[in-house]
């Protein structure tokens, strides 16, 4: 993690939606290469944050920036300089694992050469030989999730977006997943990743605690154990959850 460049800044963002407000001033920084969780209960506001960010959604007020991009006039060159994995699994079924690999180095603007380099690299770091010419369809959803954060860094982005991107998978896959993460990490690669498995915010660098449009609490795990005089990051998330109003995001 470089402290020395931010690559996501936002300041008092929101977002309102008549006369709800989904996100209300939220304000932060992440920094180069890290793993920054975006936690938060169902109705937090953490996907229209997310959305905002991604150059999805314009912001009703405020200011952000993503790779050094302002998100209400370069909208598309912010998303030239990110990866996105959603909730659902987002690559063809229809198509090979090879062609999905394909498609997506296309969509970015990688060279045909880059993309055949690069490709034989990832089958191998992936262990997926033997299902290069296979159905994405077809596999088990472990080895999918896999894959579509792989083709979600294909470009090597300057910030990867992951929303709950391990949502039904088992414990040795999650690990597994975990691990594409660090090494993304470690090449530079930008983290902002929810999910709801608070085991997994003791993973991150540094995390935010969204409660009703509001960011409660961000600071790491383990400062914000302290803070709270809690054991497990569950606690934290009880302790700052409790009170919140709203059921849906």
């Amino acid at each position: 993690m470089d402290l020395n460049e931010k690559v996501i800044t936002t300041h008092k963002l929101t977002k309102r939606f008549g006369d709800f407000v989904a996100t209300n001033e939220i304000t932060f920084d992440v920094y180069k290469g890290e793993i920054f969780g975006f936690l938060g209960a169902n109705g937090a506001g953490k996907t229209t944050a997310m959305r905002m960010l991604c150059g999805l959604s314009t912001p009703s007020s405020g200011e952000a920036s993503i790779a050094g991009y302002d998100i209400y006039k370069e909208t598309e060159k912010v998303k030239a300089h990110i990866g996105y994995m959603s909730q659902k699994f987002s690559l063809y079924e229809d198509l090979t694992v090879m062609e999905n690999i394909r498609l997506f180095g296309g969509i970015y603007g990688m060279s045909n050469a880059y993309i055949k380099s690069k490709s034989e690299a990832l089958i191998q770091q992936l262990g997926m030989e033997k299902e290069v010419k296979k159905l994405v369809g077809s596999l088990p959803l472990g080895w999918k999730q896999k894959l579509a954060f792989s083709v979600a860094v294909f470009h090597e982005p300057k910030i990867v977006f992951l929303d709950e991107p391990t949502g039904g998978v088992d414990p040795i896959t999650r690990r597994q997943f975990w691990d594409l993460i660090y090494e993304a990490a470690d090449r530079g690669i930008t983290i902002f990743v929810t999910t709801h498995y608070m085991d997994e915010a003791e993973y991150c660098n540094r995390i935010s605690m969204m409660v009703d449009g509001y960011i409660k609490a961000l600071d790491s795990p383990t400062r914000l154990k302290q803070q709270y005089s809690a054991e497990t990051m569950d606690e934290v998330f009880f302790e700052l959850a409790r009170g919140a109003q709203r059921k849906g995001d």
